[in-house]
């Protein structure tokens, strides 16, 4: 992977972790947030899954699409996304967009994915709210992430929560370590310079809900090169930002 700025945080090198599970919210979610690291991670080759809680079906711009065609749509468009990165399995959920909640049926879910996939470290969103800026503060961003937070821990690894994963052959399962995107205060900076064009890429898959945005490519780079600049990485790079917790 590409050198990395962090702040006093010791964090796993890639060469020790085989899988990685990224959670979100909604399609096109990660690829905002992290699709240059996780360009990097499978090249590094990693296995990487995607688990999207929702369909997005409250998102899109234009009133002459059938509300109903969204979900395709926007699942579509993850998938091609994934694909500009070196994703392959992606898993969705029915959670219904705009209505998340942290309740015990969501953590099961998310835990149920931890034991299939059994990964070494995952990407999560921010469970707290940005005074900062709005967006990042989506409701469903801050329910998703306490539930994949309370999944990992305890239910992923305590054997006895959730007894109808056992039921289903599901071993518990521990997570060494979680990355959260967003989080209040952010420690490790990957520089993900060498892999921005696949990161574009993948945002221009989702072309319903970029096509707003009338210069993508210049309000990335102006965002990330914030981001590595605060991270003090040489002038040129671009960077995204995560808290890194021990979770192990």
């Amino acid at each position: 992977m590409a050198s990395t700025a962090t702040y006093d945080v010791t964090v796993l090198s890639d060469s020790e972790v085989s899988r990685v599970l990224v959670v979100a919210a909604h399609p096109d979610d990660i690829d905002f947030s992290a699709a240059g690291t996780i360009a990097a991670f499978t090249e590094a080759g990693i296995e990487v899954t995607y688990l999207i809680v929702t369909p997005g079906d409250a998102g899109g711009f234009d009133p002459a699409v059938p509300r109903a065609d969204i979900p395709g749509i926007r699942q579509a468009e993850q998938t091609a996304a994934a694909k500009q990165v070196g994703v392959s399995d992606l898993r969705f959920l029915d959670y219904p967009d705009g209505r998340v909640e942290v309740t015990l049926e969501l953590r099961r879910d998310i835990a149920r994915v931890i034991r299939q996939v059994r990964p070494d470290r995952m990407l999560v969103p921010n469970p707290e709210r940005n005074y900062q800026r709005m967006a990042p503060s989506h409701p469903d961003h801050r329910a998703v992430g306490g539930a994949a937070l309370d999944a990992i821990y305890p239910d992923a690894r305590n054997p006895f929560a959730h007894p109808e994963l056992a039921a289903e052959g599901l071993e518990a399962w521990t997570v060494r370590e979680t990355w959260m995107v967003g989080g209040p205060q952010p420690d490790h900076f990957p520089d993900v310079t060498a892999t921005f064009d696949r990161k574009l890429a993948a945002l221009r898959a989702h072309a319903s809900q970029v096509v707003n945005i009338p210069d993508l490519e210049g309000m990335l780079r102006a965002w990330m090169t914030r981001t590595a600049e605060t991270a003090g990485l040489p002038e040129g790079s671009l960077a995204e930002a995560f808290q890194v917790i021990d979770s192990a």
